[in-house]
């Protein structure tokens, strides 16, 4: 008598619940996603930050840190800055003088650590004057946005005046020759200041000087005199390398003897006079 046995299935007739299982993991591993980002929680994503990065420094601050800690938006956190992104600010400054303001009448050069701007005569005073015209006003708006947006580069703004000499071979009066440039270098400088964030480029970094006739670049012939009536800027980057190359820094570190914490702030301009006689000049 022969006994019959029922076929064997193969014993994977549960192998569905696998595809189910992972279904099921899937699913719970998705609304588990959209719970965590429902609301974004401040040390959530400082982890998440971290995780990919664990030498990110994050700031807990809600307002954005520049460098040596100061409120800065422009920069958006507390990292140090660079040497290299110093000079990165210099380039990009340098280019946007160059697009925006250089001309037959504006000359924009770069050196190292610094961006240089030379004005002739004809672009901010009429001779023998110190007011600022209208298309010099125009130039120095377009320079301010470049200011505001390289200031904590930027370690001092030094805007120069200069004069003529009235008759070759005669020098001016020192007087008004003095007055005069000072006046120039202090009506652009006053004029920066006005129209500048002070967050971005302190006060403190606006600096004028008026050399006179003293540093001419041209002879003080009829025919070239005129190339001597100018106002040049130089802007100088930081050099983060040399702990006193700040201006500012050293001027305070030098102080420190003589109780530096009782001396105002130092200003950046030179006492003007009034209607300074004329030197000549524009002849």
């Amino acid at each position: 008598m022969s006994i019959k046995r029922k076929k064997s299935s193969g014993g994977g007739g549960a192998n569905w619940m696998d595809t189910y299982g992972d279904m099921v993991t899937l699913l719970l591993c998705f609304f588990v996603l959209l719970y965590s980002i429902s609301s974004i929680d401040q040390t959530k994503w400082m982890l998440v930050v971290q995780s990919f990065n664990k030498e990110a420094i994050v700031s807990t601050d809600d307002t954005p840190q520049g460098p040596e800690g100061e409120n800065n938006e422009g920069l958006g956190n507390d990292m140090p800055m660079t040497q290299d992104e110093v000079e990165v600010a210099l380039d990009e400054l340098y280019r946007y003088l160059q697009e925006t303001v250089a001309n037959d009448s504006v000359a924009v050069s770069r050196g190292d650590g610094y961006v240089f701007l030379s004005f002739n005569d004809t672009v901010f005073f009429d001779g023998d004057s110190y007011q600022l015209r209208s298309d010099g006003k125009a130039i120095l708006d377009k320079i301010i946005p470049a200011f505001n947006q390289a200031g904590p580069f930027i370690d001092e703004v030094r805007i120069l005046g200069h004069t003529a000499q009235a008759v070759e071979n005669a020098p001016n009066r020192p007087e008004t020759d003095r007055f005069l440039a000072s006046n120039r270098a202090t009506v652009v400088t006053v004029y920066f200041q006005e129209h500048t964030d002070p967050n971005q480029l302190a006060p403190g970094r606006l600096v004028s000087v008026g050399y006179g006739q003293w540093r001419p670049v041209a002879p003080n012939t009829s025919d070239t005199r005129y190339q001597n009536r100018r106002v040049e800027l130089v802007i100088t980057g930081k050099d983060l390398d040399d702990a006193l190359s700040d201006s500012i820094t050293t001027y305070y570190t030098m102080r420190e003897g003589e109780n530096a914490a009782s001396v105002p702030p130092a200003t950046n301009q030179t006492d003007a006079q009034t209607a300074p006689v004329q030197t000549g000049e524009a002849s």
